[in-house]
């Protein structure tokens, strides 16, 4: 079970020299870099003067780490696959699957999501006597259907988008040709059957409502099969996307199915849900015209007209600073001027004044003539919604 060399003369196929039907092969002129495919093969053999055999292959999971020395023309070049079916043992080749489809789950978006029901769910609480099994169970019910219908949304959107993510975002598992379209389709059907398995068996209208919104428009932003679909081609349907799946429809959502548990069926939208409601609706924007930023080169070359082209990279990247940075400046308002406790007074205005300097010394280092630095501060900005996540159920 050692690694395998394949070594090969740098010379283009003929009759003489025939590339081998189990691999695939590519041909620069100089040179013949040849990838092997991980495969799930049933081996047939045929014993006579030679050992003989044939591979049926079912193709799900195809792994990009082959290393590969290019030399001059007439050298041997050396290939080294680390993942080759014969050196890739059981718990390694689950251990691969798994990171795949740990990636293209996306998980800086699943983190927001297991966040988002936690921070709503703690809202809804009033007094300790609210915490109950009950609400243990109606948490975790929230946490998986959101958690899977987060893998349908992201999953949906890498299957239409495949192209432009062989641009924008080549690292992704379907656009790097590490999942095959067959496997991401019954991946990303399996997780929106299981979301709604789980409000059927929580027999919870709210969560249920709120997480069949987000099919919706999550199924609306991506798609390109009728013409009002595709929201993701002009800015203000994109951030109605963002809006309702990160601070409207779906936060509502956790939050009515928990405050069922809680209240008997009596759900009072208070003053602090208010307010995470307008710092999640500040977010909800500044996230999906950040995004844009990195992807306007491949969002251009497919016809997307997102506002970072329209603008320009640089004014659409302070632009959502100062938006951010005004709305941080907002709450630290509100907590001065609040009548809560001193407690909710200093987490509100402590919290979000460190925040926001965090926030403007992170954003003057980045290089805006960068893409990774720009990509770096966006997955920065998600970090910063992590952390309002955990101040929300603080302020009172």
């Amino acid at each position: 079970m050692g690694t395998h060399y394949i070594t090969s003369l740098a010379t283009a196929p003929s009759p003489n020299n025939p590339v081998a039907s189990e691999e695939r092969c590519l041909l620069d002129g100089r040179c013949k870099i040849k990838k092997q495919y991980t495969t799930i093969g049933i081996q047939q053999y045929q014993w006579n003067l030679h050992a003989k055999y044939i591979h049926r292959r079912f193709v799900f999971f195809r792994p990009h780490n082959v290393n590969y020395i290019r030399n001059a023309s007439f050298v041997s070049n050396t290939f080294v696959s680390k993942s080759s079916p014969d050196s890739m043992g059981h718990e390694e080749s689950a251990k691969h699957a798994m990171d795949i489809l740990f990636r293209f789950s996306r998980p800086y978006a699943a983190m927001a999501t297991v966040l988002s029901v936690l921070s709503t769910s703690l809202v809804a609480v009033e007094r300790l006597s609210d915490i109950s099994p009950l609400f243990y169970t109606k948490v975790l019910q929230a946490i998986f259907g959101g958690i899977f219908m987060q893998i349908y949304v992201c999953g949906f959107n890498q299957i239409c988008d495949i192209e432009i993510d062989k641009i924008n975002k080549p690292y992704l598992p379907l656009a790097a040709g590490e999942l095959t379209m067959n496997s991401a389709i019954i991946v990303t059907l399996i997780s929106a059957i299981m979301s709604f398995s789980i409000t059927w068996i929580s027999r919870s209208w709210p969560l249920f409502c709120g997480l069949f919104v987000w099919f919706l428009i999550g199924t609306a932003y991506s798609a390109n099969v009728l013409p009002l679909l595709r929201w993701k081609r002009f800015p203000y349907t994109a951030v109605l996307y963002m809006i309702n799946s990160r601070a409207l429809c779906i936060p509502l959502g956790y939050y009515m199915h928990v405050k069922n548990a809680i209240k008997g069926r009596v759900v009072v939208l208070s003053m602090r849900h208010l307010f995470s409601i307008a710092m999640l609706f500040v977010f909800s924007i500044v996230l999906i015209l950040f995004k844009d930023i990195p992807d306007i080169k491949g969002d251009e070359m497919h016809g997307i007209k997102s506002l970072a082209s329209q603008i320009g990279p640089e004014r659409m990247f302070w632009s959502c600073v100062w938006f951010l940075g005004i709305a941080y400046g907002v709450a630290i308002l509100i907590g001065a001027t609040s009548s809560s406790s001193w407690i909710s007074k200093y987490v509100t205005i402590l919290g979000h004044l460190v925040l926001g300097l965090i926030l403007w010394i992170r954003a003057k280092s980045v290089d805006l003539k960068s893409v990774s630095s720009i990509s770096s501060m966006y997955l920065f900005l998600w970090k910063l919604f992590y952390a309002e996540y955990f101040l929300l159920p603080l302020v009172r």
